[in-house]
């Protein structure tokens, strides 16, 4: 029977070491995305959403756990074995400048993927095909020759989501792909990304601080602290009813024309957990009001608290009165 899901990740863990010891990027995380949908990571900065995602698609080396994509594992894959579903699975980079190669053209820059596997038989037919990807996209065919400095932001993140496209992918990791865009055009990509992903059936792995963003674009939202998952359910269900001490506090920061909103902001104190090397118990256990001693030395587990929604506390039910 096939499975529903295109990618499952079981356990993930990627480490770095350092002089001072092991950082814990990703410490234990699994997650399941169904095809055509998307999936939230949200956090905030170092908590590991990028790597995860970088992870996944093995830009990064995993350092344990099992990544199954279309139910094949391809965390231990060989680099040969990879380069075959390499075109199923793509990226589109957070930095519109530092993700495209200065001295290469608009055309060029699209064109490399379909090169390196050799999709198109000539010249002719690899224009064609950068140009239909251009439009596809909403770039003009006047900018095929172009270098990525001549234009802006939003047509710079334009060019690496047709290079995403290039390969007709079914899975895509968005590592926050309009955080350094004007707010105008923030709107006009990430209504661009759902139209792609309606007309082509994308699934998006979509990791953002941007929890405005974030809930309108996902089907289901993951929420990480330091390397660990500790709140997951569907979108509309995370924001009506959410269960962990920092979810909490991360959906009271958004902002708000509520001029009483500022008086519901959860202002988190106490200093964030080193990940290197971290010690048992919960990592969010300094900074968490609802602390006890049992949070300082036992590691929560992530259990489904009601239908789909998982929570990774020790005292979530008591905390909401459930």
């Amino acid at each position: 029977m096939m499975s529903n899901y295109i990618l499952e990740v079981e356990n993930l863990k990627k480490y770095f070491p350092t002089g001072k010891g092991v950082v814990h990027a990703v410490d234990g995380v699994s997650f399941k995305i169904e095809k055509g949908k998307t999936l939230g990571v949200v956090g905030e900065s170092g908590c590991g959403k990028s790597t995860t995602g970088r992870a996944v698609i093995r830009l990064l080396e995993v350092t344990e756990g099992v990544v199954k994509f279309e139910g094949e594992d391809i965390s231990k894959l060989s680099k040969k074995e990879l380069i075959k579903i390499r075109s199923k699975m793509q990226i589109i980079f957070q930095d519109p400048y530092a993700s495209l190669n200065p001295r290469m053209t608009v055309g060029a820059i699209i064109a490399e993927p379909l090169i390196i596997h050799k999709l198109t038989k000539n010249k002719e037919e690899l224009e064609a095909k950068v140009k239909e990807l251009m439009k596809t996209v909403g770039l003009s065919e006047k900018l095929y020759r172009t270098y990525p400095h001549e234009l802006d932001g939003g047509r710079r993140q334009r060019i690496g989501i047709a290079r995403a496209l290039s390969l007709n992918p079914k899975f895509i990791v968005c590592d926050e792909p309009v955080s350094a865009l004007d707010v105008s055009i923030q709107a006009q990509i990430l209504n661009l990304m759902q139209d792609l992903q309606d007309k082509f059936g994308l699934t998006y792995m979509f990791i953002t601080h941007d929890l405005s963003v974030v809930k309108h674009f996902s089907d289901d939202i993951l929420v990480m602290y330091l390397g660990q998952e500790v709140e997951k359910a569907s979108s509309d269900n995370l924001f009506a009813k959410n269960y962990h001490p920092y979810t909490k506090a991360l959906l009271s920061a958004i902002p708000s024309i509520d001029i009483d909103a500022e008086d519901k902001i959860i202002q988190l104190e106490g200093e964030i957990t080193s990940p290197i090397d971290p010690k048992p118990g919960c990592r969010f256990s300094a900074r968490c009001s609802y602390v006890k001693d049992k949070c300082k030395v036992d590691n929560p587990v992530f259990e489904e608290i009601e239908e789909n929604h998982f929570v990774a506390c020790h005292f979530a039910k008591e905390i909401n009165g459930l």
